[in-house]
């Protein structure tokens, strides 16, 4: 959030960028808008790709898997093996929760980064967003994994594993890590155009507005799911109020100005979420179709010379 823009600059110096000249700003946005189109375009591409590839291995390894658990149960089992149970809690968990283990695990180490005094530099210019930068792109994806206090690390993680079970069962894994990824770089273009506006430069970091698109993802789609705040479990609310009033929150944070976070990401990112789901799940993800049938022309082309050569 912008509140620990104080505690960043102690540890760095941010490069200069567009800085107040209009003209520099008007470039730098079209810049990046490009660099937001480019990336969501790749993230879902290869989300498609991932997903025909993860299909096609499924099938290939059926009769693997059969065989392999056919011979765990005839092979004498080993007490106490650490990798066993291991492998017990991760067949226990949810697909959402395996998947965004990854991003957490992700989080937690770039976290761990941020206390190298060795790394500052490198982490304040590529690992927070601010439109004043010489780095503009990069810095768009990288924040979004970027948290420099603990708790807003423990809290954006938190929110993230609880709803993660709800929006891959709703989207499936590949195509959310594209909408979370492509969430993450938009409600950072976002807020790249409030600072602008407002000529309030400061850095931004962490996980929230993409995070703000899984939650309003999953809200819209469910409006009457109930949740409940963490620390006050006894107060229940539906979700479609939850939404509404999150968005209320943020939209008054962006006009009156408070700096506690950055309200302009959280908006863009949950703007993001429900017009995906409402909207974009019909005309990107069910469009795939020619993008797949294209890969899998290609790869049937390279196994027949692949299987040409050896004969």
């Amino acid at each position: 959030p912008p509140g620990q823009a104080a505690a960043l600059r102690r540890g760095g110096k941010r490069q200069p960028g567009a800085g107040g000249d209009p003209g520099c700003q008007r470039g730098a946005l079209v810049v990046t808008l490009c660099g937001v189109a480019q990336f969501t375009g790749a993230a879902f591409g290869s989300a498609a790709i991932w997903q025909y590839e993860s299909l096609k291995s499924r099938v290939q390894s059926y009769l693997e898997d059969a065989r392999a658990d056919w011979m765990d149960k005839i092979r004498p089992q080993k007490r106490g093996d650490f990798r066993k149970q291991v492998n017990s809690w991760w067949n226990n968990l949810t697909e959402g929760q395996r998947t965004v283990t990854g991003i957490i695990a992700a989080n937690v180490f770039v976290f761990c980064l941020w206390r190298l005094p060795g790394m500052r530099r490198i982490m304040f210019t590529y690992f927070t967003s601010d439109p004043s930068s010489r780095a503009l792109c990069s810095p768009m994806l990288l924040s979004t994994f970027s948290h420099f206090s603990l708790f807003h690390m423990a809290a954006n993680m938190y929110v993230l594993w609880s709803f993660s079970s709800s929006i891959v069962s709703l989207l499936g894994c590949e195509q959310f890590m594209a909408v979370y990824l492509s969430a993450g770089v938009i409600s950072t273009f976002v807020s790249y155009v409030a600072k602008m506006a407002t000529g309030r430069f400061e850095p931004s970091l962490g996980a929230s507005g993409a995070i703000m698109a899984v939650l309003a993802a999953v809200c819209t789609k469910m409006p009457e799911a109930k949740l409940a705040i963490i620390f006050l479990p006894m107060f229940t609310f539906t979700a479609g109020s939850a939404l509404k009033a999150i968005i209320a929150f943020d939209t008054a944070g962006l006009a009156l100005g408070w700096r506690l976070f950055d309200h302009a990401a959280h908006l863009g990112g949950a703007l993001f979420g429900i017009w995906y789901v409402t909207y974009g799940h019909e005309l990107i993800w069910k469009n795939r179709e020619p993008l797949v049938k294209a890969w899998h022309e290609m790869r049937t082309k390279n196994t027949g010379r692949g299987g040409g050569k050896s004969n």
